[in-house]
């Protein structure tokens, strides 16, 4: 079966991944065996996103290090990403969640450089600065030697963690990165959708200032699924499909534990009438009451990847507030129990 774009990451970051185990000792082929990957599928363009979060959470395991593979210019404790969370999933809105995450990483043991806004005119600068203790030179220092793949996925993890925590894909006006273009343009279009510029000063992205006063949407229920099945929706690659359906599916996101939007708001949301949105639709061979449908199936397969999860814990994520009638949809979706459907992919 052919890996969907929407389930995959690159491989460029995985090979980042293992080279920084390898210089730290790691046997890289005991430590691919140890959790199931082949060294062939390294040879492919993309990677699953499921294998990949096994691994991650290996490494994490073996390093003592949640952040592995991202700028942070230190290691950072296991726990503390789920402290962070614990921290700003109250917050009214996108701006006051950014400036706590900020103000966390200032008492967080283990880095030396934090996530930063700047708000520039109509636009907003995400970045990294030194730690209010530290000198600005830091910087240089924690880029230095990170490969590009490294700073891309870590500018695009943080562009998608704001994504899910306020509904729907953050619009981007640019992204920047200190190093020269790349040989994949494609990866960089695909993940930041926006104009890119290499051989700044700095790694950011820009973002219109009025997205700082998007609340946050995700339900207790949401972050809890969120912090079981990390690093997966941090690191899934956002789909370019810019089709009707592709925007309210990502509008919808992946907790539907919150009541959805009546297809009367879904169109207001959109700029246009519910006569116009049922005729967008329509012309992709859709209803919105199928596509809702298709959506909590989506995710159900996505969580049930997840072993963390009970079959509890995704009846709830999905919107079915007890396991028997999610078990009875999920059999009429694929012909099997949702226990089945574990059973079959985690063998």
């Amino acid at each position: 079966m052919a890996i969907s774009k929407g389930q995959s990451i690159s491989t460029e970051y995985i090979e980042s991944l293992l080279s920084h185990a390898q210089q730290q000792g790691y046997d890289v082929p005991e430590l691919l065996q140890s959790v199931g990957i082949s060294p062939e599928q390294l040879q492919q363009q993309q990677f699953p996103v499921m294998q990949f979060a096994r691994l991650f959470q290996r490494l994490t395991e073996l390093l003592q290090d949640e952040q592995f593979g991202m700028l942070t210019g230190g290691k950072i404790p296991s726990g503390t990403f789920r402290m962070m969370c614990y921290a700003i999933e109250h917050c009214n809105d996108l701006e006051t969640a950014l400036h706590r995450c900020s103000d966390f990483y200032e008492i967080c043991k283990g880095p030396t450089i934090k996530p930063s806004i700047t708000i520039e005119g109509e636009l907003v600068r995400f970045h990294f600065r030194p730690l209010n203790s530290l000198p600005n030179e830091i910087i240089e220092q924690v880029v230095l030697n990170r490969s590009p793949a490294l700073i891309r996925t870590t500018l695009s993890i943080w562009h998608h963690f704001i994504s899910w925590m306020i509904g729907c894909r953050l619009p981007l006006a640019q992204a920047s990165f200190t190093f020269a273009p790349q040989p994949n343009p494609q990866d960089y279009e695909l993940l930041f959708q926006c104009p890119l510029q290499f051989r700044q000063q700095e790694n950011c992205f820009w973002f219109p200032r009025s997205w700082l006063q998007r609340p946050l949407v995700q339900s207790e229920a949401a972050w809890r699924g969120f912090l079981k099945t990390a690093p997966h929706q941090l690191v899934v690659m956002v789909n370019g499909d810019q089709s009707i359906s592709a925007r309210i599916r990502a509008r919808f996101g992946r907790d539907f534990s919150r009541a959805l939007p009546s297809l009367e708001q879904m169109a207001k949301m959109e700029g246009m009438s519910a006569r116009t949105l049922r005729r967008h639709l329509a012309n992709e061979g859709l209803n919105y009451s199928q596509l809702k449908s298709q959506c909590r199936y989506e995710a159900s397969l996505d969580y049930l990847n997840c072993p963390e999860l009970s079959i509890h814990d995704v009846a709830t994520l999905v919107g079915f507030e007890d396991p028997s009638p999610f078990i009875r949809a999920f059999k009429q979706w694929t012909g099997q129990t949702p226990g089945e459907f574990r059973n079959t992919i985690l063998s």
